[in-house]
């Protein structure tokens, strides 16, 4: 990929994920976070050149929600808005895109989600095939489950590793105040042999935005730009039946069009909700042992549904701004099974 314009993430933020926000509206939880990523670059509502969201309006039981969510942006006087029905990391890479073609300079990236209001393994099976699965109801658990032991009888994985991933995760979470569990944690009964609860995402709601923006712009606003070098995203077979659960070719496709195989990168973060889904992620991203992995904890310590995968590109970025990490991958999935995949490539420059 050679991109005509260099574009960086130039500012990230996130909610302190929780169990619940009760007392929150959507563009409650937003309103802090839109704030900081402007006050993080100077930048007010008016400089913003293309505004663009993520959410699902399944989550929220109302059709067109997210335009009640455009009262925390500002959308008077009018704005260049767009909208995608997916994780927020689709909504970055319709921001990039827009100002790759010159269209814009700057770009606010946000996405949210609020899943304690229902049963969110419920609502996730609205995704699935509407002739053959749906009316069976395998929840986002029992599928996840069902790659799980398809990776155990491979030899790929067992439940000890497994468990080992769970432990590194919430274990790195510490370090990070927005996680919504963290620390070491029993691993908890089955949920869905062979998953147990410590193998699974909790359950929770939060918010997240990004700034895009184009060369000197990026440089004025950011210390340190996380340059996005590349981006893809590419879909599975949508019947899990004619699939490989033990691999995942979109991914790996996926980054080889980001160029995330020209150059080891040191860092990683991956949109795995459960532990088995980061041994597929590895093997398809060709992740070695020095790479350091969900530094942030991952999806395992929060996963806000349609906000985590833009976390995970914010997180790369966050430590490329700090200096911890040069050339970053930044991974999100949607759907069941890893159905969906979407892998960015993040630089800093050279110090």
């Amino acid at each position: 990929m050679d991109p005509v314009r260099d574009v960086a993430v130039v500012a990230f933020a996130q909610t302190d994920h929780r169990r619940r926000t009760d007392e929150l509206s959507e563009v409650e939880m937003l309103m802090p976070v839109l704030h900081q990523v402007l006050d993080a670059t100077g930048l007010r509502t008016g400089d913003i050149g293309f505004t663009c969201s993520g959410s699902s309006d399944y989550l929220a039981g109302r059709a067109f929600s997210f335009t009640m969510a455009l009262d925390g942006v500002g959308a008077w006087p009018p704005i260049a808005e767009s909208h995608v029905e997916m994780d927020g990391a689709w909504a970055l890479y319709e921001a990039w895109v827009k100002i790759l073609t010159g269209e814009a300079d700057t770009a606010l990236v946000y996405a949210y989600g609020k899943s304690s209001p229902g049963e969110v393994r419920d609502v996730l099976t609205r995704q699935l095939d509407p002739y053959y699965l749906a009316p069976l109801w395998p929840d986002s658990v029992a599928l996840a489950a069902l790659q799980a032991q398809a990776l155990i009888d491979a030899g790929d994985t067992d439940e000890p590793a497994l468990a080992g991933i769970a432990a590194r995760s919430r274990t790195d979470a510490t370090a990070n105040s927005h996680a919504q569990v963290s620390g070491s944690r029993p691993q908890g009964d089955y949920l869905v042999r062979p998953l147990r609860t410590g193998d699974c995402p909790p359950v929770g709601d939060g918010a997240a935005a990004v700034i895009l923006a184009a060369g000197d712009t990026a440089r004025r606003l950011c210390a340190r730009p996380a340059w996005i070098r590349g981006m893809d995203h590419r879909i599975e077979a949508h019947a899990l039946g004619v699939r490989d659960l033990t691999d995942s070719p979109s991914t790996r496709l996926a980054a080889e069009r980001a160029g995330a195989f020209e150059r080891p990168v040191d860092t990683a973060e991956l949109h795995a909700p459960f532990t088995s889904q980061e041994v597929v992620l590895r093997k398809a991203l060709r992740l070695g042992a020095d790479v350091k992995v969900n530094p942030s904890g991952g999806a395992l310590a929060a996963n806000p549904v349609m906000a985590a995968g833009l976390v995970r590109i914010g997180e790369a970025a966050a430590r490329i701004h700090r200096g911890e990490s040069d050339r970053a991958l930044a991974h999100a999935t949607s759907g069941p099974c890893l159905q969906q995949n979407l892998v960015a490539v993040l630089e800093g420059e050279a110090s």
